[in-house]
C-alpha cells in the first residue's frame, strides 16, 4: 500500500529534506508507526501514547481526521495524508 505524506517544514530536518515521502498503513495510527520506523523521531513529533498531539491537524485527502475515526481513520492505497501542526503565537 503506498500512501502519500506530506511532511510540514518544521518537521523536514527527519526526513532529509522532503516534503512528501511514501508510507503504509491501514490506519492513521499504523501510518504513524511506519513513519517512525523510516524516519525516528518523527511519530514522536505527531503522536505520543494517548494519540495525536492536539496541536497537530491530520488531513486524509483534504478531510480533518479528527471529523473521521481519528487515528482509526481506514486508508487505502493512493490517499493522501498531511501533518500540520497549528501555528502558535500571539502579541505580548
Amino acid at each position: 500500500m503506498a500512501i502519500t505524506v506530506y511532511i510540514p517544514t518544521p518537521f523536514r530536518d527527519l526526513t532529509r529534506g522532503q516534503g512528501h515521502v511514501p508510507a503504509n498503513g491501514a490506519t492513521i495510527a499504523a501510518l504513524i508507526d511506519d513513519l517512525e520506523s523510516r524516519y525516528p523521531g518523527l511519530g514522536e513529533r505527531i503522536a505520543d501514547v494517548d494519540g495525536v498531539h492536539h496541536h497537530v491537524n491530520v488531513f486524509v485527502n483534504g478531510q480533518e481526521m479528527r471529523s473521521l475515526a481519528g487515528e482509526g481513520t481506514p486508508l487505502a492505497d493512493g490517499d493522501e495524508v498531511a501533518f500540520i501542526p497549528a501555528l502558535v503565537g500571539g502579541y505580548e
